[in-house]
């Protein structure tokens, strides 16, 4: 396993800065954000002098660039909010390819139609599930073409809300580029430890062989999300859980300070797998 970080958790702004800060705080990978060099998140168009120098400047400082965000609503109700993340899709998988990273992480999307991390009541409608569906087909046929998977992640706000449904998206799609970064924290919001820890445990082992990253966070008991080891989550036992499904990849933390990421690493590398 290699622990990483979301990039966006520093302040430092350009290629070869945000990477040094990252090494720096103890990381090795990172969850790229295009923010993270002056641009929007979903961007209409990126160089290829600028990917090179960002595939440079994380060489140079030996990260490597686990995965680049392109989290877009997969199911506005809007069919033209969801063909302009398409677009931006499309602009990010290109940029990835160059840069060297293997996936782009997704959003599956909410009917909420400012806010694609609020839950809304149609969610769980045959209609969000069919539009949503038919984006992904869309965003996998530009993915498969570019050679890069994309990560969808069960979230309680989401279409795909937990590990079932994001099994049974993965079975409908038939592709081995849709593969899923598991959250334990978005599995739940405030459980009891042994309810919790099942629905922990249920994932990791209904997922299995789908899941290629990993995300660190953590909630307090009153639910809030805080960072990895200040909150409820046994992340050695997660992290032994995954070992033994047979997960090898990125571990990357996000929901903390750029002052917390240090003492983070730290942790996260303590109760690690060897």
């Amino acid at each position: 396993m290699q622990l990483g970080i979301f990039a966006k958790t520093f302040a430092a702004q350009g290629a070869d800065a945000v990477f040094r800060a990252v090494r720096q705080a103890g990381y090795g990978a990172v969850q790229f954000n295009m923010a993270c060099v002056g641009l929007p998140s979903l961007p209409r168009a990126v160089t290829a002098e600028l990917t090179a120098e960002i595939a440079t400047a994380a060489k140079t400082h030996g990260v490597s660039i686990s995965a680049v965000s392109a989290t877009y609503n997969m199911a506005h109700p809007d069919a033209s909010v969801r063909a302009d993340g398409l677009r931006s899709l499309s602009v990010i998988l290109q940029a990835a390819t160059q840069m060297g990273s293997p996936m782009v992480t997704l959003c599956t999307g909410t009917r909420h139609t400012t806010d694609q991390w609020h839950w809304h009541k149609d969610n769980a409608t045959p209609e969000a599930w069919a539009d949503m569906r038919a984006e992904m087909a869309k965003a996998l046929t530009l993915a498969e073409a570019h050679g890069v998977d994309l990560g969808i992640e069960p979230e309680l706000a989401n279409v795909v809300s937990n590990a079932a449904l994001a099994k049974r998206l993965i079975d409908e799609m038939k592709s081995k580029h849709l593969r899923v970064v598991l959250d334990p924290a978005n599995l739940f919001e405030v459980e009891t430890e042994l309810k919790r820890n099942a629905i922990i445990a249920d994932a990791v082992a209904l997922l299995g062989d789908d899941i290629a990253m990993a995300h660190a966070k953590d909630r307090d008991a009153h639910g809030a999300f805080v960072a990895a080891g200040t909150g409820v989550i046994d992340f050695k036992s997660v992290l032994h859980q995954l070992r033994e499904v047979g997960f090898d990849g990125p571990i990357i933390t996000h929901g903390l300070t750029e002052t917390e990421a240090p003492q983070v690493a730290s942790y996260l590398k303590s109760v690690m797998p060897q």
